[in-house]
């Protein structure tokens, strides 16, 4: 455990940084992964809606520097091409 002040608040705000970085990840996969199902259940309707929530939650993501906006670019169109291809 560190010993000066600066680096114990530091330890501390890292790990809520933490925390919150993997809350919103872990967003990000579970609307994938709904996305995923919707698709797989062939509900064109909720599909859709799932397509919107997930590229939402990915768009937030790589507002909060959670994940590179390449990569958020990149999952939304490997979203819409699997969306386009459904229907």
């Amino acid at each position: 455990m560190a010993n000066i002040r600066s680096a114990q608040k530091r330890v501390s705000i890292t790990a809520k940084q933490n925390l919150r970085n993997r809350m919103v990840a872990s967003a990000v996969k579970t609307s994938i992964r709904r996305f995923n199902q919707a698709l797989a259940a062939g509900d064109a309707q909720a599909a859709e809606a799932a397509y919107t929530k997930a590229v939402s939650t990915v768009d937030k993501a790589a507002g909060k520097g959670v994940i590179h906006k390449n990569a958020a670019n990149r999952k939304k169109s490997r979203l819409a091409l699997k969306l386009t291809a459904a229907n």
